[in-house]
């Protein structure tokens, strides 16, 4: 294992899912610090926080309120996928959200970053990339040369590098995964799913994960409301789907230790935990 001096923690949380997701990921938070938990905050610089917001408010996309709101929570950076448009107020805010990132394989002229640098307190600099897939997926650009080109730009600026693959098909996930890593990039995580996967590895000091999971209510159809979902299904008729509420939300994360000098991953971490809101609650109340 690469001296582990050198190391920074990057925390990356799946999709989360409207308010309960939003708030699952903020409690959880708050009690890391508070808690000390998994010595997620105790290293000299803490660890680099990404959640993907596509469907963080009520399910499809994100307001400038839900945006400002998960920055107070900690997030440092935002991720998204083919959801990001679904509230039209996105256009009037993207472009000053220096937090946020869509996809970067969307036509040229689309609003917003498809990747971003971010520097640390000890001026150790992350890259972070946005790519959404195709298969069975809305057309857009073809990932493979497009991605490869910023990579190798972005390697140039520092060898710390992330990709956030929103994508439907694993083996999509698996083959553009093993293409990012001859490119040297340091952890590539999959979203668009919501259920986490259990095969989280190092590939050639690329930290992966087929998909990260999601936040938000356990007891629901990816994070969405039974009743709405089975309708769907059972008489494909349109309706709106609508964000589950329950007592128990899920958190469901990847951590990952990066070796800052080199760019690789040396360890990492696949988080799922339940939360019992209203035990949570009786426990504040003493």
């Amino acid at each position: 294992m690469e001296n582990q001096t050198n190391t920074i923690k990057i925390l990356f949380f799946g999709d989360l899912v409207g308010r309960p997701g939003r708030f699952a990921v903020r409690d959880y938070l708050l009690e890391a610090k508070m808690t000390q938990e998994d010595k997620l905050f105790t290293s000299p610089v803490s660890p680099f926080i990404i959640a993907n917001v596509e469907n963080a408010s009520h399910g499809f996309g994100l307001t400038e309120k839900n945006y400002n709101d998960l920055s107070e929570y900690g997030i440092n950076c935002m991720t998204s996928g083919n959801h990001i448009w679904d509230k039209k107020e996105i256009f009037n805010y993207i472009d000053g959200a220096d937090k946020l990132i869509r996809p970067f394989n969307y036509p040229a002229g689309t609003p917003g970053q498809g990747s971003h640098v971010f520097e640390l307190a000890n001026g150790v600099k992350i890259a972070v990339i946005n790519v959404l897939g195709r298969v069975f997926m809305s057309p857009v650009e073809s990932q493979w040369t497009l991605v490869r080109d910023e990579i190798l730009r972005l390697k140039e600026i520092t060898p710390v590098i992330i990709v956030d693959f929103h994508a439907e098909a694993t083996a999509e996930k698996i083959c553009f995964a093993k293409f990012c890593s001859e490119l040297g990039v340091s952890a590539f995580f999959g979203t668009h799913t919501h259920v986490q996967t259990a095969d989280e590895q190092i590939i050639n000091g690329m930290g992966y994960i087929s998909d990260a999971g999601f936040c938000g209510t356990r007891d629901s159809v990816i994070g969405m409301e039974y009743k709405t979902s089975l309708n769907r299904f059972t008489t494909c008729v349109p309706e709106r789907y609508d964000v589950a509420d329950g007592d128990v939300v899920q958190i469901n994360a990847v951590e990952v230790e990066i070796d800052s000098i080199s760019g690789h991953t040396v360890a990492i971490r696949r988080i799922f935990k339940l939360e019992d809101k209203k035990e949570k609650e009786k426990e504040h109340e003493k």
